[in-house]
């Protein structure tokens, strides 16, 4: 298949249930054959070569023999119309029939066969036959051009597997000397690849995580005991730091091939996605020409960032998406979204569709993957595209119509249950809904298998979000709840895990070793449990490298910013603020746990003509404003610049302004989320369990946003500046125990205290 492949690419629909289908109309059609016909008949052929064998083996449909002679079929399944094919419009299917034809005639010792290629059509059920006959020696010529052409492949692969190996185990360290911390990350991560399991580990900035997880899995690849590393961040800044590392790397001369995967709608030449040949030139023809380009992209480096696959698709006119897929079964290190390997909807199956590998998977920022897993495990459905949908198809097609009506008044119907809020939750999965939705569904496939050629999107997506709803159904349990959020503008349905822990350390068998890391890790019991990892699973603790001396951490704790407080608690934060900002000239930024909050304050500040410039962040931001933003963050800055961000946003973590580009973090409260019905399912399901509710529902999601926040400012052995944390609650034991070891010792700062101590700091 991967020497014959050609044609387009072509996303027209084809059901969800397209499996099923092609078994169905397999066995109706074995079952409808004559005597003397034996099903799913085994072969295997054997080629040896002086530096590797190559074994062929499948099962053939049907072998039919009388009086000697012997017929093999190949049956496949379509949803064209059976009476409209022709012989020839499947090239790869006779070439499929062919090699179960030469195998089964050298196993039998015959010179001719006769071969038959059986369509049968999934609606209708109706079946159409083409026939040939073969002899052998046309059959050997064919299988051994097969061969031939699939032969430099094989040994490309295996050549350069084993150059691989060989320079990996002359890997050093690539940066000399090992920073404090680095040694004691890496022989942990070996030793995590050598022994199967997961490792957590909260590993300050200034630590390298990247290099320090990286080297020592490159290591055990080098011995055999990884074939392929998955280093997966959420993070397009990180990508680009796994990218430089693996440079680095290379500089000893290391042979290894890496990619870096970009997500279908960032990498596409079209201006909107649309994966059909009479759309885009690319899906026109792709695979005539991908197989030509992939053996000039995998000849040309070793390194296929972003750049050098869309760069390779333009000259070779191939989805540059698809292109990175087929680099990435050739690359030893593939880098990209945390989705490939952990979404149940849209992972990568090429890797994982046998089960469990000997794969390795590195998290990067692994903290990000709470929330995450959560929202990949859970699906939602809206009612008012579905009546719209009814609209839609008014007149149309009476089926559609009809039960998309029916899957729009079932939520009408459930509506009634909300409280007063508009939300209603329960631990069991409505039924008639569910009933409603499959007919729908079903509906759909049939409607959209007939007008595969003109998908409408707004049915399409409509479709998906009912089929994926329903999938998620089948993985509902204790873990689970129920949800209604009615509002006026609309009403949502949502299958919302709670708790991921199982379906995560499922998702990790898929691998053999995993390893979780974050410079806020913490509690790393919390992350292990969440993450899906066992007590068998280790942890590991590193302190920060940087000295103490080059950052000033200070506590303001007399102020209350709980929601109810917030108005009374302004003139004494632009106090703080000015009293801070005043001290130096520089940069800063200050994160608040919300955009109103944030207002609030700048327009207060904004009374007191500070003199300083003052930039907000505004909610959905465009890559150029975010740009234009840390833009005014300037090396050897002349004036002061203060960055007004909340946190757990954009600003508060991956980003790296090092020097004097910033030299201030102020947090404003404690970044617990907000308070909202799913927080307290979550916080509810936790306390239930083991007594730990508001801690993993808010309070150590809202610590992660402040260490994040507070991490921005020392990102090297000689950036200096202040952190200060502005709340009360800062005072307690139960927030002070959840500070990481850097942040000690602070001092406990008022209003007349602090600028004493920063400028004894300053100077």
């Amino acid at each position: 298949e991967f020497i014959l492949r050609c044609g387009d690419i072509d996303s027209g629909f084809s059901g969800s249930k397209r499996a099923a289908e092609g078994t169905r109309i397999h066995r109706k059609i074995q079952k409808q054959q004559k005597e003397n016909y034996e099903i799913e008949v085994f072969v295997k052929h054997t080629i040896e070569r002086d530096d590797f064998t190559l074994i062929v083996d499948g099962r053939i449909d049907g072998v039919a023999e009388c009086e000697g002679r012997y017929c093999i079929d190949e049956i496949k399944s379509t949803l064209e119309n059976v009476k409209k094919l022709h012989e020839n419009d499947y090239p790869l299917h006779w070439a499929q029939a062919q090699c179960y034809a030469y195998m089964f005639c050298v196993r039998e010792g015959i010179s001719e066969i006769d071969v038959r290629l059986i369509y049968g059509e999934v609606e209708s059920g109706e079946s159409r036959a083409f026939s040939r006959s073969y002899g052998i020696d046309d059959l050997t010529q064919f299988f051994t051009s097969l061969i031939t052409k699939y032969e430099p492949w094989v040994r490309a692969g295996l050549q350069w597997t084993a150059q691989r190996n060989e320079s990996l185990r002359k890997l050093a360290f690539p940066f000399g000397a090992y920073r404090a911390g680095q040694r004691e990350l890496a022989v942990a991560v070996y030793r995590t690849i050598e022994n199967k399991r997961n490792l957590f580990a909260k590993a300050p900035t200034g630590i390298g995580k990247t290099v320090s997880t990286l080297f020592p899995s490159l290591k055990a690849m080098g011995q055999g005991l990884t074939s392929k590393i998955f280093y997966l961040t959420a993070k397009t800044i990180a990508r680009s730091v796994a990218e430089e590392t693996l440079s680095f790397i290379r500089n000893q001369q290391i042979h290894l091939k890496s990619v870096t995967l970009t997500a279908k709608d960032k990498i596409c030449f079209m201006e909107k996605t649309v994966c059909k040949p009479g759309v885009c030139e690319c899906a026109r023809g792709h695979y005539d020409r991908v197989n030509d380009c992939l053996w000039e992209v995998l000849h040309s480096g070793d390194e296929f960032k972003r750049i050098t696959v869309e760069e390779y698709a333009r000259k070779h006119r191939v989805c540059p998406f698809e292109l990175s897929l087929d680099i990435s079964l050739w690359c030893d290190v593939i880098i990209g979204d945390y989705n490939y390997v952990f979404d149940p909807h849209v992972y990568l199956k090429r890797f994982f569709g046998e089960g469990r590998t000997d794969y390795t998977f590195l998290v990067d920022e692994s903290h990000n993957l709470v929330d995450r897993s959560r929202e990949m495990f859970s699906a939602k459905i809206e009612r008012k595209p579905f009546l719209q949908c009814r609209k839609l198809f008014k007149g149309v097609d009476a089926e559609l119509y009809k039960y998309s009506g029916k899957v729009h008044s079932r939520i009408r119907a459930l509506e009634k249950l909300c409280d007063e809020k508009g939300f209603y939750n329960s631990k069991e999965i409505d039924e008639k809904l569910v009933i409603s939705l499959e007919v729908f569904v079903n509906e759909c496939e049939r409607y959209l298998i007939r007008n595969r050629m003109n998908d409408n999107d707004t049915i399409l997506q409509l479709y998906f979000d009912a089929y994926i709803f329903l999938k998620v159904t089948e993985l509902f349990d204790c873990r689970y709840t129920f949800v209604l959020d009615a509002s006026p503008e609309d009403t949502t349905v949502k299958l919302f895990c709670i708790d991921p822990s199982f379906l995560m350390s499922e998702t990790l068998k898929r691998g053999k070793a995993s390893v979780f890391f974050s410079a806020t890790l913490a509690p790393l019991e919390y992350y292990r449990e969440i993450l899906g990892g066992s007590e068998n699973d280790k942890f590991i603790t590193l302190s920060s490298p940087f000295s103490i001396s080059n950052r000033c951490m200070l506590i303001a704790g007399n102020v209350s910013t709980k929601y109810q407080n917030r108005e009374q608690s302004t003139a004494s934060i632009v106090t703080y603020l000015n009293n801070v900002i005043g001290c130096k000239t520089g940069n800063y930024m200050v994160f608040f746990p919300s955009y109103h909050y944030m207002n609030s304050i700048v327009s207060a500040l904004h009374e007191t003509n500070p003199p300083f410039k003052i930039i907000t962040q505004s909610s959905g931001m465009e890559e150029e404003k975010r740009e234009a933003f840390l833009d005014c963050f300037k090396p050897d800055p002349q004036e002061t610049v203060v960055g007004f961000c909340v946190l757990g946003g954009i600003f508060s973590e991956g980003i790296d302004l090092k020097n004097d580009r910033l030299i201030g973090s102020i947090v404003v409260g404690v970044g617990l989320p907000l308070i909202c019905s799913e927080r307290d399912i979550i916080r509810d399901y936790f306390q239930n369990k083991q007594g730990c509710g508001f801690e993993y529902a808010y309070q150590y999601p809202g610590m992660n946003k402040v260490m994040q926040a507070a991490g921005r400012v020392i990102r090297s052995e000689t950036d200096r500046g202040v952190i200060v944390l502005i709340d009360e609650r800062y005072n307690f034991s139960s927030y002070r125990n959840l500070f990481p070891a850097e942040w000690f010792p602070y001092k406990q700062v008022t209003g007349d205290t602090l600028v004493n101590h920063l400028k004894s700091f300053w100077s």
